[in-house]
């Protein structure tokens, strides 16, 4: 009997993960389709009921749902229920499961296609939203000295870092509020400059977060962006000397995980990532490009 996945979502313009969900569900000759679910946020409720009949096997849960998503669910995987988002619901005889993945592809990008060990060293993050919160547990999680949040809206960011106090040990975590005398005043001594905001992604008409001219040659910037694959934050730190690693590694890695958790396979890495860059029509990078 075909079961079913999908991503769900709002909007869904230029989701990659059906593409390369499909093709590794292919690849294993599994009998299970991927879809796209645009979901409204008025209709996130009866969209997740639908997902307890016994043809789907679970999804994906992306912008703007992470978080909200949490109390549909019957059971919140520890990790997910720390960071407070969650993007992976698998679906158990009609109990739905929340986990996050987010942590875990984050991290496998920074260390696999950054080749950047983030113990010890200074983090500088953009936004506070579900992406935000799953990469401060990340880096948390192995000893980070310091981590930033910058976010529009301080409170956010406030709670977040409440949110997370309980689990910094003997890291720094602090918010501040977007302005340029916030960044100026940490992103000189950063080692790595993270983006969790949609600023800069196709059909977003905001700049950066980031005030550019602050760029050093010194510091990695990771751009939570896949499409398009080069943004302007990328393209000025490239010019500015330095590293630069973008969306598509993390997209992949944590839906990589996601697979795992629904088909109890291994996820074919390779076949992933192939169908992610021709879906987007050959504009992303290679692989730790």
């Amino acid at each position: 009997m075909l079961k079913y996945l999908g991503v769900i979502g709002y909007p869904l313009n230029r989701s990659l993960s059906p593409a390369f969900q499909q093709a590794a569900l292919d690849h294993l000759r599994l009998d299970v389709e991927y879809q796209a679910w645009p979901t409204p946020e008025d209709a996130l409720a009866t969209r997740i009921t639908t997902m307890r009949s016994p043809t789907v096997l679970g999804g994906n849960v992306t912008i703007p749902h992470k978080e909200a998503v949490l109390p549909l669910l019957d059971e919140v995987d520890p990790l997910a229920a720390r960071i407070g988002a969650v993007n992976t619901i698998v679906n158990r005889d009609g109990r739905l499961y929340g986990y996050n993945t987010d942590a875990v592809g984050f991290m496998q990008g920074l260390q696999e296609d950054g080749g950047f060990e983030p113990a010890g060293r200074r983090a500088v993050i953009a936004g506070a939203g579900g992406a935000a919160r799953a990469v401060v547990a990340a880096l948390l999680e192995v000893g980070t000295r310091s981590i930033t949040v910058i976010n529009r809206t301080l409170s956010r960011a406030n709670r977040l870092v409440a949110d997370m106090a309980a689990f910094a040990g003997a890291s720094e975590l602090r918010a501040l509020p977007e302005m340029y005398a916030s960044w100026a005043a940490v992103i000189r001594s950063c080692d790595l400059l993270i983006n969790c905001t949609s600023a800069g992604s196709s059909g977003s008409e905001e700049e950066p977060p980031v005030p550019l001219d602050l760029i050093r040659p010194s510091m990695l910037v990771y751009d939570l962006i896949y499409h398009p694959a080069d943004t302007r934050l990328m393209t000025v730190a490239r010019k500015a000397g330095a590293s630069v690693i973008g969306g598509l590694p993390m997209l992949v890695y944590q839906g990589a995980a996601s697979f795992e958790l629904w088909t109890e396979e291994n996820a074919p890495l390779d076949i992933m990532f192939e169908a992610a860059r021709s879906a987007a029509g050959g504009e992303l990078a290679e692989k730790g490009a």
